[in-house]
């Protein structure tokens, strides 16, 4: 795996990733999922940044990240994440070892053509990882993922998520917001499923 550097700078987006050692389902159990959960809160109490979307996998996860001036690096909230999970996870479980595959994997939004387009297809992906991995037909039966808070405003997620610019830059009322959501959703929708589904 490559080593290149970290771009640890404030006001970048970043999609992150990051794999269960072997990319062993280690997270499967719903209360391995609920101490993500923990952590992430833990996290946003210590650090300043803004989460916008995650899923938890049953053996990797997905954040939507930005870093903010006077926050923590990109490197510090995830090495925070990743060891406090880590160390709580082999306590519970008397394991003892390395939890995770390699170092996280980011791309950063703001680097790409079109920042805008890319972070609500990226959004939609992350969102649907659980329809791409045939654990639910519709994101919206899965409980660890956030599809809820870009469909309904009155939603209140058990970690706190911000929405982006670039999500309300899809219209002026979170119900224009909606209606361009679903209209990306349902394009990465058409290529997880064949085409025949959709006739």
């Amino acid at each position: 795996m490559s080593n290149r550097t970290r771009k640890c700078a404030p006001d970048l987006t970043y999609h992150i990733y990051s794999r269960c050692i072997d990319k062993s389902s280690l997270m499967k159990p719903d209360k391995m999922k609920d101490l993500m959960i923990k952590v992430m809160n833990m996290a946003m109490g210590k650090y300043r940044f803004e989460l916008f979307s995650y899923v938890i996998m049953h053996n990797h996860f997905h954040f939507f990240i930005r870093t903010v001036e006077d926050g923590a690096t990109i490197s510090r909230i995830l090495q925070f994440i990743k060891a406090q999970y880590a160390r709580r996870y082999n306590k519970l479980m008397g394991r003892s070892g390395p939890f995770w595959n390699e170092r996280y994997c980011d791309t950063i939004i703001e680097e790409s053509a079109d920042p805008g387009t890319v972070f609500n297809y990226i959004n939609c992906y992350i969102i649907n990882n659980p329809v791409r991995a045939n654990y639910v037909f519709d994101a919206r039966d899965y409980k660890y993922g956030c599809v809820h808070f870009y469909l309904d405003e009155d939603y209140e997620p058990p970690v706190k998520l911000t929405y982006h610019k670039y999500f309300l830059n899809l219209g002026l009322s979170f119900k224009e917001r909606v209606k361009k959501f679903l209209e990306f959703e349902e394009q990465h929708r058409k290529r997880i499923f064949p085409e025949s589904i959709f006739v």
